[in-house]
């Protein structure tokens, strides 16, 4: 992978997003790291500067196709180009579907799916006119099998399976790809707020019997980004230990 490349990643600020800003920075790809926290961006841009990469940091709110077509346009202006959109920004509101609320619905679709839209729809001019461009939208392993109390996750990460294999072929005639990761149950700040009996249940339904890391999604993204993975377009690779096949 050339070291001129840039990423834009959202949800960059903790979590598989920000294993991925690191994980890219350390390889040489200037990274724009996008999140609704300008605070704790900041400290993910400082921390990858202190190693020697280059980050910019954009608060941005990924439901509002305006603004991330605007930091899009941002981050251009700061890298030269994006030659590599992360989708990764998410949120949950769990609930059993009979007492969701419909603001927590919106609110997941909005920021789940619509977001990952508008990622897309944003850098789709530039990759085009570029003739070349990588897409990786973080989706999940509730998005393949469904999770009771998760209607609204799981409808959303479904959708951005098949929004990744609609774009994939509409944008493979000019040599971008668009991929999808599922991640199963990985150690972040989501996870990390289980009780440690939930975690143990959960374990036991893994033949892998160990919860992911988020640099292991990272590494996953790094691969679909590369030179490497150049003839693979439309595909959601799971990364759950075997929690789902």
């Amino acid at each position: 992978m050339s070291e001129s490349r840039s990423a834009f990643i959202t949800g960059a600020s903790r979590g598989i997003g920000l294993a991925i800003a690191k994980l890219f920075a350390s390889k040489g790809i200037s990274v724009t790291c996008a999140s609704r926290t300008a605070e704790a961006l900041d400290e993910v841009v400082s921390e990858i500067r202190a190693g020697g990469g280059k980050a910019h940091a954009i608060p941005l709110d990924v439901s509002n196709l305006d603004d991330f077509s605007r930091v899009i346009s941002e981050s251009v202006d700061q890298f030269g180009g994006v030659d590599i959109l992360i989708n990764n920004a998410g949120i949950v509101k769990d609930n059993l579907l009979l007492r969701m609320k419909e603001d927590d619905w919106d609110s997941v679709i909005d920021i789940n799916l619509k977001g990952s839209f508008n990622g897309i729809k944003a850098v789709t001019p530039l990759m085009m006119k570029q003739r070349s461009g990588r897409i990786v939208n973080i989706t999940s392993v509730s998005g393949m099998m469904g999770n009771a109390g998760q209607a609204n996750y799981s409808a959303a990460k479904a959708g951005m399976i098949g929004l990744t294999k609609t774009t994939a072929r509409e944008l493979a005639s000019r040599n971008i790809t668009v991929n999808a990761i599922a991640p199963g149950y990985i150690a972040t700040d989501m996870t990390s707020k289980l009780n440690e009996k939930v975690k143990e249940d959960l374990i036991k339904h893994i033949p892998l019997r160990r919860i992911g890391e988020a640099e292991e999604i990272a590494e996953t993204a790094l691969f679909l980004c590369s030179d490497a993975a150049g003839y693979i377009t439309g595909q959601t690779i799971a990364v759950n230990g075997g929690l789902y096949m």
